[in-house]
């Protein structure tokens, strides 16, 4: 008789030993009391044992053993980002950053200063905008970038992605004139003569086609926003960036300079051909980067008013928003890819985009029955009284980005309406209706810290603390900490292997200055992380004061 296989990890010394710290293992919704320990063994990227440190020490300490004494602090499962865009983000932080300005003067401005150093012919892309934090609350136009691009061709992504607006430059770059029909999915903005005003929505983003990026600024811009995700405790990112961007973790891998473990997702739209295979080009095994699921759009954007809902916008009664697809070509997309055994993700963020997710996930589950496809909808914004309980029969995850509604709480009820108002953003009727629930922020639409987002779950209550959104909505800390770790680890098929800081699951955490399930819900917001693990490996160190 053979005898049994037994992990050399049982009995090896730990390569590191983390002790004096108030380690939360992970989260059990079931109890409000989940298990702390002091102490932490690490052997081979992974969780070798927990316990007290008298135990740890004596049992798994050996000559070469790395001692890390946590000085009291707090650490708990790194977090799993369920919805970021790497790339776009990387893009960002090389371009015009126009996260954050308050006024169409500061955006000019912005834009101004990166004409005035930027090469004759050179494009000018970028974005972050958001036109709802200005004055008046109007959309920029072309002639309002002509006016400070100096004849550069200009583009600039709002902050949702959804619209952009283009300068005169670009738009006849791409031929974009009154006579443009508008794209399916897509709409080109026009003044009451008929000229385009420099506002193009959803796949009209597509006409105007500023030149990639070079390699070199494609991985700077990857590298600078990898080391955003793990400098905001960020272990896991579930990200939808280019195939170029891809290749570029593929190469940081090789050179052991992949700082997070990534999920890359592959567009829902390719043929099918295509996406296969994309999805066999690396191994699914491998734990720090591979493919997962096909991500598709069914709408746009609340701040945007192109989410597809129900009914026209309380705020624009002649507007329901667009639509990305007609139900029967996604209902027979979703069929085809399902009987192959992708997972799909579908971004829907208006009740009626909600609707036609389910309706194409039933039918795939129709035609090709799986016991677990753990299917998706992204965002799930704003749902319909009845399809809570459709998430629920059918199995679908909601993916959602609690720090969205920080930015849309001061014009949400506007563009809803008391009634649609009362099932958007709504967390916790999801969990009340057993639907698995995973978080992320949409970076870099929000910044990729996952901590306003962990303050909004627990308080629905803008940063300022002078407004609340329907706070019958909200979480407790720890239905919060669970889904951003251990419900994002369900969502990508991982809950087996991480989220938890298990003997056997990977050593990815995060040592944090505050225990996030003692402080006030405001301090919260003021979390700095001191240190990020990724596989037993230190991604991110807080600098010492004094040190840059």
């Amino acid at each position: 008789m053979s005898s049994p296989i037994v992990s050399a990890q049982l009995y090896a010394h730990a390569d590191a030993i983390y002790y004096h710290g108030n380690i939360l293992t992970g989260v059990d919704l079931e109890s409000e009391h989940p298990e702390r320990v002091m102490a932490m063994a690490i052997a081979h990227g992974e969780v070798l044992a927990t316990g007290d440190n008298a135990r740890i020490i004596a049992e798994y300490s050996g000559p070469e053993t790395r001692m890390i004494d946590l000085r009291g602090a707090f650490v708990m499962p790194g977090f799993n980002d369920a919805h970021a865009h790497l790339g776009m983000g990387g893009k960002i932080l090389l371009s015009v950053d126009l996260l954050g300005v308050k006024s169409l003067a500061e955006m000019q401005a912005r834009i101004h200063a990166a004409a005035e150093k930027a090469p004759a012919g050179q494009w000018l892309t970028g974005g972050g905008w958001d036109h709802t934090l200005w004055p008046g609350g109007k959309l920029p136009t072309r002639a309002d970038v002509d006016a400070v691009a100096m004849g550069h061709p200009a583009i600039f992504t709002r902050v949702d992605g959804h619209i952009a607006v283009a300068d005169s430059a670009a738009l006849a770059a791409a031929g974009i004139t009154r006579a443009t029909k508008d794209p399916q999915g897509g709409e080109i903005d026009r003044d009451a003569e008929g000229e385009p005003t420099g506002i193009i929505r959803e796949t009209a983003q597509t006409l105007v086609k500023a030149p990639p990026p070079t390699s070199e600024q494609r991985r700077r811009g990857l590298e600078l926003a990898l080391q955003d995700a793990v400098s905001h405790g960020v272990t896991t990112v579930q990200d939808f960036s280019d195939w170029d961007d891809f290749l570029v973790y593929e190469q940081m891998e090789r050179e052991g300079k992949l700082p997070v473990r990534i999920a890359e997702w592959i567009p829902f739209a390719e043929p099918l051909s295509l996406e296969e295979e994309q999805q066999a080009h690396h191994a699914k095994t491998d734990r720090m980067l591979h493919t997962t699921m096909l991500k598709g759009f069914m709408d746009g954007s609340l701040g945007s008013r192109t989410a597809a809902m129900n009914a026209p916008y309380s705020d624009d009664p002649g507007n329901a928003g667009i639509p990305r697809f007609e139900q029967d070509k996604l209902n027979a997309m979703a069929v085809e890819r399902a009987k192959v055994g992708f997972q799909m993700g579908f971004h829907a963020i208006g009740d009626r985009a909600v609707e036609m997710a389910l309706d194409a996930f039933a039918a795939a589950e129709q035609a090709a029955p799986e016991k677990d496809p753990r299917y998706r909808i992204e965002h799930s914004q704003v749902v319909s009284a009845g399809d809570f309980a459709r998430y629920k029969q059918l199995g679908v995850i909601a993916s959602m980005q609690p720090s969205h509604l920080l930015s849309d709480m001061p014009w949400a009820r506007q563009r809803l309406g008391a009634e649609r108002s009362k099932y958007a953003y709504a967390w916790k009727s999801f969990l009340d209706a057993g639907v698995p629930l995973a978080y992320g922020t949409d970076y870099p639409v929000v910044p990729i810290s996952p901590f306003p987002g962990v303050y909004a779950s627990v308080t629905r209550m803008n940063e300022a603390g002078t407004m609340t959104f329907h706070p019958e909505q909200k979480l407790t800390i720890w239905q919060t900490l669970y889904a951003y770790t251990q419900g994002s680890a369900y969502a990508e098929f991982a809950e087996g292997w991480k989220g938890k800081l298990a003997p056997g699951h990977v050593a990815d955490f995060v040592v944090l200055d505050r225990d996030l399930t003692a402080v006030t819900p405001r301090e919260i917001l003021g979390t700095a992380v001191l240190r990020t693990v990724v596989g037993g490996r230190t991604v991110y160190e807080k600098p010492a004061p004094g040190r840059q």
